[in-house]
């Protein structure tokens, strides 16, 4: 029987799981680019509205190193699932109060703060998520699989995205933009309570990993994971932090930069775009399962090289595509760009976990990971958002371009370490 079958279980818990933590990212994420500017920073202009937005969905990317710290050290010490039920919780509980915070209307200065302490819960959670659902899956890999089993966690976002965007184009086609405006972007996060009780229910009926309980009955966990990983992995981590800035950075130009920069600036409908972002999403799944396949084929090294020079041949056609006004192109722009994100995306699980031992493997893989999103994530909408305003759409591919030659120096720090 194939090992997907008998792992179905584990499995389940690191798609389902990463899958929610995602759409509650990505719910903010939408939010930031359709209604908060106005919402909660009025009398600037749209431009400012729209850059300070994108200033609080990235002061999470900030939080995300520190959740990944904190998570990290008690996923090494005392177990990989505590942790992660810890980390969707705090993640959940943050996303659903955003669904009832006032306006700056209702309450002045106090409302953006509040926003900000949610967004910053928000990113602390989701630190400790991705590192846990890879070790999660990869831990529990048969010979020959951590690949395919690493994937799952990866697959997670897609399902993510394709949730909150889905319930946010429901509401647009439901609702006009007043009613929107006022009450009806507060559903999604509301809506996501559902989904963090699925996620605990799958997550609390699974068990430690293998490798993490042979750990512990050949030795002591680490006292501090985060000194020992310092002092012994330093290169590694470093290496683990450039790899990962281009899936983070081709993510989010082509999801929130996309949405914020083609419906305010460009002028293209919410909607029509909202669907050809879903439609281009199922290319960032084919990419992950592609990717997941063929590293354990081949190696995760040698497909994440492929998916940083995509990256940068990428980074020359983005811009041009967003600002041709042609569905058909953006499209196309769009699905090229996610499926050369699930190439740079789908191996990380095995790839960014083998470069750490297990007594310090959660704290390795999460601050790496996260770290990484800083460069690559956070201030990817803003530093685009500055490119366009400056030089348009053809300036804003740049960016990428750079991204994937920093996550291929990455990939050069440890070549041999991965191979």
């Amino acid at each position: 029987m194939a090992p997907y079958y008998t792992h179905r279980r584990v499995l389940a818990a690191s798609l389902v799981g990463t899958a929610v933590e995602f759409y509650d990212f990505y719910i903010y994420g939408t939010a930031a680019a359709l209604v908060f500017g106005p919402l909660f920073f009025p009398g600037e202009s749209g431009s400012a509205q729209l850059m300070y937005s994108f200033m609080t969905f990235g002061l999470a990317f900030f939080a995300r190193p520190v959740g990944a710290i904190v998570f990290g050290h008690y996923g090494d010490r005392i177990g990989r699932k505590s942790t992660l039920v810890a980390s969707l919780m705090l993640m959940g509980g943050s996303t659903l109060l955003i669904a009832f915070l006032p306006t700056y209307a209702m309450a002045g200065w106090i409302a953006p703060l509040l926003l900000c302490i949610l967004r910053f819960g928000q990113g602390f959670g989701l630190g400790g998520e991705w590192g846990g659902a890879a070790l999660l899956a990869v831990e529990n890999a048969p010979p020959g699989w951590k690949s395919r089993f690493g994937m799952f966690p990866q697959l997670g976002a897609p399902v993510g995205f394709i949730a909150a965007n889905g319930l946010f184009l429901l509401l647009g086609l439901a609702l006009d933009e007043a009613q929107f405006s006022s009450w009806g972007w507060r559903i999604p996060f509301l809506f996501s309570a559902l989904l963090v009780g699925l996620g605990l229910w799958v997550r609390l009926k699974i068990g430690e990993t293998p490798d993490f309980s042979e750990a512990i009955e050949t030795g002591k966990p680490a006292g501090i994971p985060l000194g020992e990983l310092f002092r012994n992995h330093l290169v590694a981590t470093f290496a683990g932090t450039f790899a990962v800035v281009a899936c983070f950075a081709i993510f989010y130009l082509a999801t929130s930069f996309a949405l914020a920069h083609g419906t305010a600036v460009l002028g293209y409908p919410k909607e029509q775009f909202l669907l050809i972002q879903l439609g281009a999403i199922l290319f960032m799944a084919g990419g992950i399962i592609f990717a997941g396949y063929t590293s354990d084929a081949r190696s995760a090294q040698r497909v994440l090289t492929w998916g940083c020079g995509a990256t940068v041949l990428v980074g020359f056609v983005f811009g041009p595509s967003l600002a041709s006004g042609s569905w058909l192109i953006i499209f196309l722009g769009l699905a090229a760009a996610l499926f050369v994100m699930g190439l740079v995306y789908g191996p990380l699980g095995s790839w960014l976990t083998a470069l750490f031992p297990v007594r310090v493997r959660y704290t390795g893989a999460s601050v790496a990971f996260n770290a990484g999103g800083i460069l690559g994530g956070a201030l990817a909408p803003i530093v685009a958002q500055a490119l366009a305003e400056r030089g348009g759409t053809e300036l804003v591919g740049l960016y990428l371009a750079l991204a994937g030659v920093v996550s291929w120096i990455g990939l050069m720090m440890v070549r041999r370490q991965a191979a």
